[in-house]
């Protein structure tokens, strides 16, 4: 790619964009490199590693992308034999601990990356250095004093030596017998060894070697011959302590040296991926999409939008090129878009060939070309006593000698800045040469001969943009299919000019010139016309598309919705069942053995009971197992908004929102669906739903007046095995959210546990609970859970 035409589109202008939104230098560096390229096969794998950095941001908040430096001057120092300071040691640690982070990150991802995937795959996680490397410094860069045995030993001695000078120096200090020597009573460190400031006149009667003086000298700094040898002592422990860091730090230093390799190819790794991710950031910031890209020379763009400008102000453009005409000439007023356009396609081929997405709708397509030329602007050159017509003569001549069948050609006001006739002369001859040698061609110009030059050419197409001489103003909209017109006696009239002088103007123009005027504009009207009246067809087709899907959607919903309901009434109804099975057994073993040993009395006391309980089961059981028959029929007569009927086929309640002939709108709890009057019965007189529990506590459901549910805020499954219970929190836990609950009680009691463990083990991987937690003492303690919803 001529690196004139990426300056000429502004590519480098996109590239600082990309560059801003990269976390290190190395990814900078990346994107400050990035050229366009002409292979498919590579345009392709660009794409989609973009495609792969947007779905993983879409699906995970954050891209542990921090920590990322360019080490590989240390490293290199390393691999020589330096040893490296701890400041570099830091920042190598930085760069292991952000590649096992990355690492880590792609092997946990929810979704499929296999471009990503495999860059993260050269990432090798080297723990050793890291640990120790964290294990020598400290965050602020310090060597720890257990970074070695021995560097522990030495930093103690030195710790002890310093304390017993600082003991000795105190007796000085506080000693009556030298007070009136001391400028200061204070402790200070020259050269590395601790003195006392003493006045000038009692030098010779303070016993000490004197190692400075102040800038006045009034004062000396002397070290007393007290603590001269623990002075030495010190001395020699930091000496020892200086060699014990240098060692550490070399051995350190040769472990780096030993990885180098696979330090510096984890650099690269995690400069790539933050290239990457860096493309996905601008794509999601220009709300740009994937564009479908051929190797035909096929461009079509639908609402493509120039990224360099204001996105308040910048107007959406469809253009198309490649298909039934490889040449568009496009005519229209001065500020009208004509330039625009042709960089805007021209930019989104580069941007697209350097593996970024465009601003644009969804469905775009592109081709990659294997070289864009772009004549744009004033080439005017004084200092070559080029004119502007020279100039841009010679940058078509240089064009025309290289362009091929899968080139891109803009060319801004062809043929302009010489006589208008020859001028449009050669502007025909170059779009004819370009039209032969398959290159796909985008031109402007104000020529009205090009107009119908552009019609008696088979893959030429005219094309103009869009001006509203009502206000004297360019919409900017391009327009296919239709050339522009001057527009020159409408704009003049429109300011003032009189009639009187427009229709001479009108009267010296030619007759063939002014009835291709008069064509033009019809034309023009009619191709507005049409425009419109597309755009309101594919609106409305989005309407119906949209309505379509999201009645599919419903109507799938309601259909999942009835599955779950019918299966849990069925578990519902087989757990009752079971248990009801279970106490009759009870009842059963119990008769027998108190037949065995009571008093007639007590028989016939035991069987009242018996009775009782059996009663109860079978109650819970005709609960359940309710049919249509206990709700009476429904006639249209008592159908109104407000009534609570019965779903027979749905075996829900609801009420109704709305009558449309023999179909009624009920909502049944968060839904609304639409049924048949015939599949429906008056539910006032169905009789009350079960509760949750046998217990007698309120932990089940009721019906109010309007027939929604009301759910209670706590719910007693003791007495039931965990899978059981899990049948019952299931229902309760989805009624409590319609219901709107936030949080709930479960009571399971203590007992052995385990029906406690269960149940906590269950709720912790419920989709509708949030976290639990013991419940308080006034609730049970640890035989209840309280549990927060979602």
């Amino acid at each position: 790619m001529v690196e004139a035409v990426l300056h000429t589109l502004e590519f480098h202008k996109i590239i600082e964009l990309l560059a801003q939104r990269t976390t290190s230098s190395l990814g900078r560096e990346l994107a400050e490199a990035l050229k366009p390229v002409s292979e498919v096969e590579l345009v392709q794998e660009r794409i989609d590693e973009t495609q792969e950095a947007r779905d993983i941001m879409a699906a995970v908040p954050n891209v542990p992308l921090g920590g990322i430096r360019d080490i590989r001057k240390v490293v290199k120092r390393a691999e020589l034999g330096a040893v490296l300071d701890p400041s570099e040691l830091l920042g190598i640690a930085s760069v292991l601990y952000a590649s096992r982070r990355m690492k880590h990150f792609f092997h946990d991802l929810p979704v499929e990356t296999p471009l990503l995937s495999l860059v993260a795959g050269e990432i090798e996680v080297l723990r050793p250095i890291e640990n120790a490397i964290e294990n020598t410094l400290t965050e602020q860069g310090q060597i720890r004093d257990d970074a070695s045995v021995e560097l522990k030993n030495i930093r103690r001695e030195i710790r002890t030596a310093q304390s017993r000078v600082k003991e000795k120096l105190d007796q000085i200090l506080r000693s009556g017998e030298y007070q009136k020597y001391f400028q200061d009573a204070l402790v200070t460190i020259r050269s590395d060894r601790y003195v006392i400031p003493i006045k000038q006149e009692y030098r010779q009667f303070f016993p000490g070697i004197v190692h400075d003086q102040s800038a006045s000298g009034a004062t000396v700094f002397i070290e007393p011959m007290a603590v001269v040898n623990l002075n030495n002592d010190i001395k020699q422990w930091t000496v020892a302590e200086k060699n014990e860091v240098e060692r550490i730090l070399q051995a350190l230093s040769l472990q780096i040296s030993r990885a180098g390799g696979a330090i510096t190819a984890n650099c690269q790794a995690l400069a790539r991926l933050d290239f990457v991710f860096a493309k996905a950031r601008l794509s999601f910031d220009m709300q740009a999409q994937r564009p479908e890209i051929n190797q035909t020379g096929y461009v079509k763009l639908q609402r493509a939008r120039h990224p360099l400008i204001p996105s308040e102000v910048v107007v959406p453009i469809d253009v198309e090129l490649g298909g039934s005409f490889h040449t568009l000439l496009i005519t229209g007023p001065n500020t009208g878009g004509k330039t625009v356009t042709l960089k805007t396609v021209g930019l989104f081929a580069l941007m697209v060939q350097a593996g970024l997405f465009i601003p644009a709708a969804s469905g775009s397509v592109i081709a990659v070309f294997n070289n864009i030329f772009a004549d744009i602007g004033d080439e005017q050159s004084i200092e070559q006593s080029l004119s502007t017509f020279s100039a841009h003569m010679t940058h078509l001549v240089k064009i025309l000698q290289q362009v091929s069948a899968r080139d891109l050609v803009l060319i801004d006001e062809i043929g302009a800045g010489t006589d208008p006739e020859e001028g449009a002369a050669l502007a025909m001859a170059i779009l004819e040469h370009l039209l032969a040698s398959g290159a796909r061609t985008i031109a402007t110009t104000h020529y009205s001969e090009l107009k119908t030059f552009a019609y008696s050419r088979e893959g030429m197409i005219n094309g103009s943009v869009e001006f509203d001489v009502e206000t004297l103003k360019p919409t900017y909209r391009l327009l296919v299919g239709v050339p522009g017109s001057s527009n020159a006696f409408a704009i003049s009239q429109r300011l003032g000019l009189s009639s009187q002088l427009i229709r001479r103007a009108k009267e010296l123009l030619e007759k063939e010139h002014a009835d291709l005027e008069t064509v033009l504009q019809g034309l023009e009207a009619e191709k507005i016309d049409y425009h419109k009246r597309n755009e309101e067809v594919a609106r409305l087709e989005k309407e119906i598309a949209r309505l379509r899907e999201e009645l599919t959607r419903e109507y799938d919903n309601l259909e999942e919705k009835k599955h779950k309901v019918l299966q849990k009434a069925q578990q519902e109804a087989a757990l009752l069942i079971r248990q009801a099975k279970r106490e009759s057994d009870e009842v059963i073993a119990e008769l027998k053995a108190q037949f065995a040993v009571r008093t007639e009395r007590d028989r016939q006391a035991a069987i009242t009971t018996a009775r009782g309980r059996l009663r109860t089961a079978g109650d819970r059981i005709e609960e359940v197992t309710e049919s249509e028959a206990d709700y009476p029929a429904l006639s249209p007569e008592q159908v109104k908004a407000g009534t609570g009927v019965y779903v027979t086929t749905l075996k829900q309640q609801g009420t109704v929102l709305s009558v449309q002939g023999s179909e009624l709108t009920v909502q049944l709890g968060i839904m609304k669906v639409n049924v048949p009057l015939s599949v429906c019965r008056l539910a006032v007189a169905a009789p009350a739903k079960k509760s949750y529990s046998g217990s007698s506590q309120t932990a089940g459901r009721r019906l109010d007046n309007s027939g929604a549910k009301a759910v209670s805020r706590q719910i007693d499954i003791r007495g039931t095995n965990v899978e059981e219970a899990e049948l019952l929190l299931e229902k309760y836990l989805d009624d409590a959210i319609v219901a709107g609950l936030q949080e709930v009680l479960v009571i399971h009691g203590k007992g052995t546990g385990a029906l406690r463990k269960g149940v906590r083990s269950y709720l912790k991987h419920h989709y509708h609970v949030k976290d639990i937690s013991i419940g308080e003492l006034n609730e049970g303690g640890d035989g209840a859970t309280v549990v927060r919803l979602l």
